[in-house]
């Protein structure tokens, strides 16, 4: 009779006599799968040239910058710049607008894409689904001069509004001239702008939700809005979370060209915000290292806003961007 031998496995943890060991740590992967890695060179050249080389420019707010003289500025002055806008009455001004207009936007154009992705998420339709998505995305694809040249032609003495203002026996009304008007007019042409192209992202995250956790709930006789509040709602929080921080990172750089192309001397007390501010300043009057001081100090506040939010989301929600 012939015996077989079983051949013993290998050690557990050894590698087995002619195999290859792969290399570790960032050099192995680098070496394993550097086609992939040099994707990565381009975006990272764009934001090293146009986005982190610029900043050395900030220093002219500590520095007399003069045109036609050096880069870095001319002599040191300190907090020179810094002092005059704390104690400049229209720099609060624009302050308080810019807080108003970013608080208006947030409140407004945030929460709307999660309920129509919600309400969309409940069409069984896919025709009245689809109609729907392409009309209030669409906007999104406009360039804001043209968003901003149709909100001024709607809002003209002869314009569709002013002429529904006059079939119901009023006088037209001119909106574009009159700061309490600023406000409704900028928030309601972003949500039409914006809101659409928003939902797209929140119907994306609610493809992901496991379709068992809904019959589950079905099962336990949880109603539609129960459905939503339990298992669609925590099954988009991680979008909800990321966009929400992103969108407080940009409160204080409130749409810039929307804001300059709409608006006029006539509604700077409520219309004129830091961005627009800036260019005045900075552009139009060549005083740079004022508007330097300025735009440090509101970019500044931009990154305890994001660095703040950060925190709270992983703390309260246990999401967060990093």
């Amino acid at each position: 009779m012939s015996t077989t031998q079983t051949a013993a496995p290998p050690a557990r943890g050894r590698p087995q006599r002619g195999a290859r060991r792969r290399p570790g740590g960032w050099r192995g992967a680098f070496r394993r799968d550097w086609q992939l890695y040099s994707l990565a060179i381009l975006p990272l050249l764009f934001f090293a040239i146009f986005r982190y080389v610029p900043m050395i420019g900030n220093i002219i707010a500590f520095r007399r910058f003069e045109p036609g003289g050096s880069v870095l500025g001319e002599s040191w002055v300190g907090l020179r710049y810094v002092r005059m806008f704390l104690s400049d009455p229209t720099f609060w001004n624009v302050f308080t607008n810019t807080l108003v207009l970013g608080t208006l936007t947030l409140l407004f154009c945030f929460p709307l894409p999660i309920m129509l992705a919600l309400l969309l998420n409940e069409v069984k339709n896919r025709l009245l689904k689809r109609f729907v998505q392409s009309v209030s995305y669409l906007p999104h694809f406009l360039s804001i001069v043209i968003v901003a040249a149709i909100t001024m032609q709607m809002l003209s003495i002869d314009g569709p509004i002013n002429q529904m203002v006059k079939v119901l026996g009023n006088d037209p009304v001119t909106f574009l001239q009159q700061p309490d008007w600023f406000r409704t007019i900028y928030v309601s042409s972003e949500i039409w702008q914006t809101v659409g192209w928003g939902t797209i992202l929140y119907l994306a995250a609610l493809t992901t939700i496991d379709d068992s956790l809904y019959e589950a709930a079905r099962m336990d006789g949880a109603s539609r809005w129960r459905q939503t509040w339990h298992v669609t709602l925590p099954g988009i929080r991680p979008t909800i979370v990321t966009l929400l921080i992103l969108n407080i990172g940009t409160f204080m750089a409130v749409g810039f060209e929307k804001v300059l192309l709409l608006y006029n001397p006539l509604t700077y007390p409520t219309a004129d915000v830091i961005s627009t501010y800036l260019y005045r300043m900075g552009v139009v009057s060549s005083n740079f290292s004022y508007a330097a001081a300025i735009g440090l100090f509101e970019a500044v506040i931009g990154l305890i806003l994001v660095l703040s939010a950060n925190l709270v989301s992983r703390r309260t929600v246990g999401t967060s961007l990093w």
